[in-house]
């Protein structure tokens, strides 16, 4: 009678057969998910360098927005000045001119002057708001005095103190008025 304790060969083999088939599976499965892990990491640096790559096409392409922008805004501004260089080159021939010509050939040369101002603004699509007889509108006025008048209706502009501007469909500048009010 065998031993209970030993075993039969064949049974024996089997077993080491199957705890090296098992081994090796496990081992095939480790192999698997260390070059998942490898996949995985290389995965994350490419992201990762690309990442870094296109916040810097954003840095760089913010900063070029911006400079030209600014040139842009540089190129408008020389452009306006340059149109108003003439302009002051006329006041400044006007203040060296002798007055022996009277005080009207003096007035027509800074009305010819101002002229050639309202030109250039219009040109530049600059237009002055009209006040004188208009109801007050706090969207173009600014009222800097409030008097009592029977000859004008309530909240009508009465005198313009400084002229106020439009540009195109934008407010400029505000006209500073005075506006009459009920006695």
């Amino acid at each position: 009678m065998p031993d209970k304790h030993t075993k039969n060969p064949e049974l024996q083999d089997d077993e080491a057969s199957g705890r090296g088939e098992a081994l090796a599976d496990a081992t095939g499965a480790a192999a698997e998910e260390a070059g998942a892990l490898a996949d995985a990491l290389k995965e994350k640096e490419a992201l990762q360098e690309r990442l870094l790559r296109t916040a810097a096409e954003f840095d760089n392409y913010r900063k070029r927005v911006d400079r030209d922008r600014r040139d842009l805004a540089e190129f408008a501004a020389a452009d306006v000045l340059n149109e108003l260089l003439p302009i002051v080159d006329d006041l400044e021939r006007a203040l060296q001119a002798p007055v022996d010509g009277g005080v009207d050939s003096y007035r027509r040369g800074v009305e010819l002057i101002l002229r050639q101002m309202l030109d250039l603004l219009r040109r530049r699509g600059v237009t002055p708001i009209e006040t004188a007889g208009t109801d007050f509108d706090p969207n173009f006025h600014q009222a800097v005095m409030h008097e009592v008048s029977s000859e004008h209706r309530e909240g009508e502009v009465m005198q313009e103190l400084r002229r106020g501007y439009m540009l195109g469909d934008r407010l400029l500048r505000p006209a500073m008025v005075k506006v009459a009010k009920a006695s």
